[in-house]
Protein backbone atom coordinates (compact mmCIF):
# COMPACT_ATOMS: atom_id res chain seq x y z
CA UNK A 1 0.00 0.00 0.00
CA UNK A 2 2.81 2.45 -1.36
CA UNK A 3 2.42 5.25 -3.53
CA UNK A 4 4.64 7.76 -4.41
CA UNK A 5 3.19 12.23 -4.25
CA UNK A 6 3.75 12.33 -8.07
CA UNK A 7 1.87 9.04 -8.56
CA UNK A 8 -1.03 10.70 -6.34
CA UNK A 9 -0.99 13.85 -8.08
CA UNK A 10 -1.86 11.90 -11.36
CA UNK A 11 -4.38 10.15 -9.68
CA UNK A 12 -5.89 13.55 -8.57
CA UNK A 13 -5.69 14.36 -12.49
CA UNK A 14 -7.51 11.65 -13.40
CA UNK A 15 -9.92 12.05 -10.90
CA UNK A 16 -10.85 15.72 -11.65
CA UNK A 17 -11.77 14.38 -14.66
CA UNK A 18 -14.93 13.38 -12.94
CA UNK A 19 -15.15 14.66 -9.74
CA UNK A 20 -14.15 18.58 -9.08
CA UNK A 21 -12.26 18.96 -5.76
CA UNK A 22 -14.93 18.67 -2.82
CA UNK A 23 -15.65 22.04 -0.04
CA UNK A 24 -13.41 21.95 2.79
CA UNK A 25 -15.55 24.75 4.96
CA UNK A 26 -14.71 26.05 8.64
CA UNK A 27 -18.87 26.39 9.67
CA UNK A 28 -18.53 29.07 12.54
CA UNK A 29 -22.14 27.56 14.25
CA UNK A 30 -20.59 24.26 14.17
CA UNK A 31 -17.04 25.75 15.49
CA UNK A 32 -19.40 27.14 18.60
CA UNK A 33 -21.23 23.84 19.25
CA UNK A 34 -17.91 21.57 19.82
CA UNK A 35 -15.43 24.65 21.07
CA UNK A 36 -12.91 24.86 18.36
CA UNK A 37 -12.08 25.52 14.62
CA UNK A 38 -13.67 22.49 12.64
CA UNK A 39 -13.13 22.26 9.25
CA UNK A 40 -15.14 19.32 7.35
CA UNK A 41 -14.61 18.15 4.14
CA UNK A 42 -17.16 17.52 2.37
CA UNK A 43 -17.44 14.35 0.44
CA UNK A 44 -21.29 14.12 0.59
CA UNK A 45 -20.55 16.64 -2.80
CA UNK A 46 -19.52 14.08 -4.90
CA UNK A 47 -21.64 12.75 -8.28
CA UNK A 48 -22.48 9.77 -5.95
CA UNK A 49 -22.82 11.69 -2.93
CA UNK A 50 -20.07 9.54 -1.07
CA UNK A 51 -15.55 9.59 -1.12
CA UNK A 52 -15.66 6.16 -2.70
CA UNK A 53 -16.33 7.15 -6.05
CA UNK A 54 -12.94 8.50 -6.46
CA UNK A 55 -11.38 4.73 -5.66
CA UNK A 56 -14.03 3.57 -8.20
CA UNK A 57 -12.72 5.81 -10.96
CA UNK A 58 -8.78 5.25 -10.32
CA UNK A 59 -9.81 1.17 -10.33
CA UNK A 60 -11.22 1.33 -13.55
CA UNK A 61 -8.51 3.48 -14.86
CA UNK A 62 -5.70 1.04 -13.79
CA UNK A 63 -7.66 -1.80 -15.36
CA UNK A 64 -7.71 -0.13 -18.55
CA UNK A 65 -4.06 1.54 -18.50
CA UNK A 66 -3.19 -2.11 -18.05
CA UNK A 67 -5.11 -3.84 -20.64
CA UNK A 68 -7.31 -5.56 -18.24
CA UNK A 69 -11.08 -4.91 -18.39
CA UNK A 70 -13.20 -7.91 -17.52
CA UNK A 71 -16.36 -8.89 -19.10
CA UNK A 72 -17.99 -8.68 -15.90
CA UNK A 73 -17.08 -6.61 -12.29
CA UNK A 74 -18.44 -8.44 -9.04
CA UNK A 75 -18.68 -6.33 -5.65
CA UNK A 76 -20.21 -6.62 -2.49
CA UNK A 77 -21.06 -3.61 -0.28
CA UNK A 78 -23.42 -1.42 1.55
CA UNK A 79 -24.01 1.39 -1.15
CA UNK A 80 -21.43 3.85 -1.26
CA UNK A 81 -18.50 1.59 -3.10
CA UNK A 82 -21.42 -0.19 -4.43
CA UNK A 83 -22.57 3.17 -6.23
CA UNK A 84 -18.46 4.05 -7.14
CA UNK A 85 -17.78 0.89 -9.44
CA UNK A 86 -21.17 1.33 -11.79
CA UNK A 87 -19.89 5.12 -11.59
CA UNK A 88 -16.59 4.29 -13.38
CA UNK A 89 -17.00 0.86 -14.99
CA UNK A 90 -19.78 2.74 -17.32
CA UNK A 91 -16.87 5.00 -19.18
CA UNK A 92 -15.51 2.04 -19.96
CA UNK A 93 -19.26 -0.53 -20.95
CA UNK A 94 -18.08 -2.81 -18.03
CA UNK A 95 -21.47 -4.44 -16.61
CA UNK A 96 -20.83 -4.74 -12.94
CA UNK A 97 -23.18 -7.31 -10.24
CA UNK A 98 -23.36 -5.10 -6.90
CA UNK A 99 -24.25 -7.35 -4.11
CA UNK A 100 -26.13 -6.21 -0.86
CA UNK A 101 -27.05 -7.31 2.65
CA UNK A 102 -30.68 -7.71 3.20
CA UNK A 103 -32.35 -4.42 4.73
CA UNK A 104 -29.59 -2.43 3.10
CA UNK A 105 -30.93 1.31 2.51
CA UNK A 106 -33.44 1.59 -0.23
CA UNK A 107 -32.55 4.80 -1.77
CA UNK A 108 -28.93 3.61 -2.22
CA UNK A 109 -29.92 0.68 -3.91
CA UNK A 110 -31.89 2.86 -6.25
CA UNK A 111 -28.68 4.78 -6.70
CA UNK A 112 -26.60 2.08 -7.57
CA UNK A 113 -29.03 0.48 -9.96
CA UNK A 114 -29.37 4.41 -11.47
CA UNK A 115 -25.28 3.99 -12.07
CA UNK A 116 -26.97 0.90 -13.86
CA UNK A 117 -25.24 -2.08 -11.49
CA UNK A 118 -27.50 -5.32 -11.69
CA UNK A 119 -27.98 -5.28 -7.95
CA UNK A 120 -28.86 -8.48 -5.59
CA UNK A 121 -29.95 -8.98 -1.78
CA UNK A 122 -27.64 -11.33 -0.53
CA UNK A 123 -27.00 -12.52 3.03
CA UNK A 124 -27.22 -11.19 6.24
CA UNK A 125 -24.80 -8.29 6.05
CA UNK A 126 -21.96 -6.95 4.44
CA UNK A 127 -19.51 -9.88 5.04
CA UNK A 128 -22.20 -12.48 4.40
CA UNK A 129 -22.57 -10.57 0.80
CA UNK A 130 -18.49 -10.35 0.18
CA UNK A 131 -18.30 -13.83 1.05
CA UNK A 132 -20.73 -14.71 -1.74
CA UNK A 133 -19.08 -12.38 -4.32
CA UNK A 134 -16.11 -13.83 -3.73
CA UNK A 135 -17.35 -17.39 -4.28
CA UNK A 136 -18.83 -15.95 -7.47
CA UNK A 137 -15.56 -14.75 -8.36
CA UNK A 138 -14.05 -17.78 -8.45
CA UNK A 139 -16.65 -19.47 -10.33
CA UNK A 140 -16.30 -17.18 -13.14
CA UNK A 141 -19.07 -14.89 -12.71
CA UNK A 142 -16.90 -11.84 -12.92
CA UNK A 143 -13.73 -10.01 -11.63
CA UNK A 144 -14.36 -9.43 -7.74
CA UNK A 145 -13.38 -5.44 -6.88
CA UNK A 146 -12.35 -5.81 -3.43
CA UNK A 147 -13.43 -3.14 -0.89
CA UNK A 148 -10.32 -2.53 0.03
CA UNK A 149 -7.35 -2.70 -2.74
CA UNK A 150 -3.78 -0.65 -3.32
CA UNK A 151 -5.91 1.05 -6.52
CA UNK A 152 -9.07 2.09 -4.62
CA UNK A 153 -6.68 3.99 -1.70
CA UNK A 154 -4.62 5.99 -4.49
CA UNK A 155 -7.86 7.08 -5.39
CA UNK A 156 -9.77 7.70 -2.07
CA UNK A 157 -6.32 9.55 -1.15
CA UNK A 158 -6.69 12.56 -3.77
CA UNK A 159 -9.66 13.78 -1.00
CA UNK A 160 -6.65 14.09 1.50
CA UNK A 161 -4.58 15.54 -0.55
CA UNK A 162 -6.94 18.60 -0.95
CA UNK A 163 -7.82 18.56 2.58
CA UNK A 164 -4.11 19.13 3.85
CA UNK A 165 -3.29 21.18 1.32
CA UNK A 166 -5.92 23.75 1.46
CA UNK A 167 -6.18 23.30 5.29
CA UNK A 168 -2.41 23.64 6.30
CA UNK A 169 -1.24 22.83 10.65
CA UNK A 170 -4.41 20.49 11.31
CA UNK A 171 -3.96 18.89 14.70
CA UNK A 172 -6.32 16.09 13.74
CA UNK A 173 -8.19 14.97 11.49
CA UNK A 174 -11.36 12.19 12.39
CA UNK A 175 -12.32 9.70 9.79
CA UNK A 176 -14.70 6.71 10.13
CA UNK A 177 -13.50 3.32 9.48
CA UNK A 178 -15.34 0.65 7.55
CA UNK A 179 -13.33 -1.37 5.63
CA UNK A 180 -10.15 1.20 6.08
CA UNK A 181 -9.75 3.28 2.35
CA UNK A 182 -10.34 6.42 3.93
CA UNK A 183 -8.34 6.50 7.08
CA UNK A 184 -5.18 4.14 5.22
CA UNK A 185 -4.96 7.05 2.42
CA UNK A 186 -4.82 9.72 5.03
CA UNK A 187 -1.93 8.52 6.93
CA UNK A 188 -0.06 7.97 3.85
CA UNK A 189 -1.09 11.24 2.36
CA UNK A 190 0.18 12.13 5.96
CA UNK A 191 3.41 10.61 5.56
CA UNK A 192 4.06 11.51 2.12
CA UNK A 193 3.52 15.62 3.08
CA UNK A 194 5.62 15.36 6.56
CA UNK A 195 2.78 16.30 8.46
CA UNK A 196 2.63 15.86 12.41
CA UNK A 197 -1.50 15.95 12.17
CA UNK A 198 -2.69 13.23 14.04
CA UNK A 199 -5.20 10.41 12.08
CA UNK A 200 -7.90 9.39 14.25
CA UNK A 201 -10.12 6.48 13.07
CA UNK A 202 -13.80 6.23 14.63
CA UNK A 203 -15.92 3.30 15.08
CA UNK A 204 -19.47 2.30 16.23
CA UNK A 205 -19.15 0.68 19.61
CA UNK A 206 -21.21 -2.04 18.02
CA UNK A 207 -19.19 -2.87 15.44
CA UNK A 208 -15.58 -2.17 16.64
CA UNK A 209 -13.73 -4.91 15.25
CA UNK A 210 -10.95 -2.92 13.93
CA UNK A 211 -10.55 -1.16 17.85
CA UNK A 212 -10.48 -4.24 19.15
CA UNK A 213 -7.99 -5.50 16.49
CA UNK A 214 -5.76 -2.49 17.20
CA UNK A 215 -6.03 -2.87 21.11
CA UNK A 216 -5.21 -6.17 20.65
CA UNK A 217 -2.62 -6.25 18.32
CA UNK A 218 -4.28 -9.17 16.07
CA UNK A 219 -7.10 -9.65 14.15
CA UNK A 220 -10.28 -9.63 16.08
CA UNK A 221 -14.37 -10.45 14.22
CA UNK A 222 -16.94 -9.63 15.59
CA UNK A 223 -20.21 -11.66 15.76
CA UNK A 224 -22.01 -8.71 14.63
CA UNK A 225 -21.82 -5.10 13.32
CA UNK A 226 -25.50 -4.07 15.11
CA UNK A 227 -25.38 -0.44 14.08
CA UNK A 228 -27.55 1.84 11.90
CA UNK A 229 -24.38 3.51 10.27
CA UNK A 230 -23.51 0.96 7.28
CA UNK A 231 -21.00 2.61 6.03
CA UNK A 232 -19.34 1.19 9.37
CA UNK A 233 -20.70 -2.00 10.16
CA UNK A 234 -17.82 -4.03 9.21
CA UNK A 235 -17.01 -7.64 11.48
CA UNK A 236 -13.59 -8.71 9.79
CA UNK A 237 -11.10 -6.11 9.42
CA UNK A 238 -8.96 -6.41 6.16
CA UNK A 239 -5.39 -7.66 7.21
CA UNK A 240 -3.68 -4.86 5.22
CA UNK A 241 -5.87 -2.21 6.94
CA UNK A 242 -5.02 -3.55 10.08
CA UNK A 243 -1.32 -3.06 9.09
CA UNK A 244 -1.33 0.62 8.57
CA UNK A 245 -3.85 1.56 11.12
CA UNK A 246 -2.01 0.03 13.89
CA UNK A 247 1.62 1.86 12.48
CA UNK A 248 -0.10 5.11 11.11
CA UNK A 249 -3.42 6.29 13.48
CA UNK A 250 -3.09 8.06 16.68
CA UNK A 251 -6.01 6.17 18.25
CA UNK A 252 -9.69 4.91 17.56
CA UNK A 253 -12.23 6.54 18.93
CA UNK A 254 -16.03 4.71 19.65
CA UNK A 255 -18.76 6.45 19.15
CA UNK A 256 -22.46 5.08 19.71
CA UNK A 257 -25.57 5.05 17.65
CA UNK A 258 -27.30 7.71 19.88
CA UNK A 259 -23.76 10.07 19.50
CA UNK A 260 -24.24 9.37 15.82
CA UNK A 261 -27.89 10.88 15.28
CA UNK A 262 -26.55 13.76 17.53
CA UNK A 263 -24.07 14.40 15.09
CA UNK A 264 -26.54 14.35 12.43
CA UNK A 265 -28.44 16.82 13.56
CA UNK A 266 -25.51 18.78 14.76
CA UNK A 267 -24.54 18.83 11.11
CA UNK A 268 -27.81 19.55 9.74
CA UNK A 269 -28.59 22.61 11.88
CA UNK A 270 -24.75 23.78 11.87
CA UNK A 271 -23.91 23.56 7.78
CA UNK A 272 -27.07 22.34 6.59
CA UNK A 273 -25.57 19.81 4.78
CA UNK A 274 -27.23 15.75 5.40
CA UNK A 275 -24.97 13.47 6.64
CA UNK A 276 -25.29 9.73 6.28
CA UNK A 277 -24.30 7.69 9.84
CA UNK A 278 -21.01 6.95 8.66
CA UNK A 279 -20.75 10.26 7.49
CA UNK A 280 -21.75 12.03 10.92
CA UNK A 281 -19.37 9.93 12.92
CA UNK A 282 -16.18 11.95 12.78
CA UNK A 283 -17.91 14.89 13.89
CA UNK A 284 -19.23 12.56 16.80
CA UNK A 285 -16.21 11.81 17.68
CA UNK A 286 -14.68 14.80 17.50
CA UNK A 287 -17.62 16.28 20.13
CA UNK A 288 -16.73 13.53 22.50
CA UNK A 289 -13.36 13.95 23.13
CA UNK A 290 -13.16 17.69 22.65
CA UNK A 291 -9.34 18.15 22.24
CA UNK A 292 -7.31 20.22 19.82
CA UNK A 293 -7.78 23.82 18.53
CA UNK A 294 -8.11 22.89 14.68
CA UNK A 295 -8.78 19.93 13.67
CA UNK A 296 -11.26 18.69 10.56
CA UNK A 297 -13.72 15.99 10.03
CA UNK A 298 -14.50 14.14 6.81
CA UNK A 299 -18.25 13.69 6.70
CA UNK A 300 -17.87 10.71 4.01
CA UNK A 301 -21.24 10.54 2.34
CA UNK A 302 -24.65 11.64 2.69
CA UNK A 303 -26.48 8.83 1.46
CA UNK A 304 -29.54 7.92 4.02
CA UNK A 305 -33.05 7.13 3.68
CA UNK A 306 -35.18 10.62 3.98
CA UNK A 307 -37.75 8.74 6.12
CA UNK A 308 -34.85 7.25 8.50
CA UNK A 309 -32.85 10.89 8.80
CA UNK A 310 -36.40 12.58 8.82
CA UNK A 311 -36.98 10.30 12.20
CA UNK A 312 -33.73 11.29 13.23
CA UNK A 313 -34.01 15.00 13.12
CA UNK A 314 -37.56 14.61 14.42
CA UNK A 315 -36.28 12.64 17.69
CA UNK A 316 -34.00 15.59 19.05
Amino acid sequence: MTFTLEELRSAHRTVQQHVPPTPQYAWPLLADALGREVWVKHENHTPTGAFKVRGGITYLDALSRRGQLPGRLITATRGNHGQSIPFAARHYGVPVTVLVPEGNAREKNAAIRGWGADLEVIGRDFDAAREEAERRAAAGQGELVPSFHDDLILGVATYGLELMFGVPDLEAIYVPIGMGSGICSLIRVRDLLGLDTDIVGVVNERADAMAQSVEQGRIVTTATADTFADGIATRVPHPAAFKEIKRGAARIVRVSDEEIADAMRLLYRTTHNVAEGAGAAACAAAAQERCGDRIAVVLTGGNIDASMFANILDNT
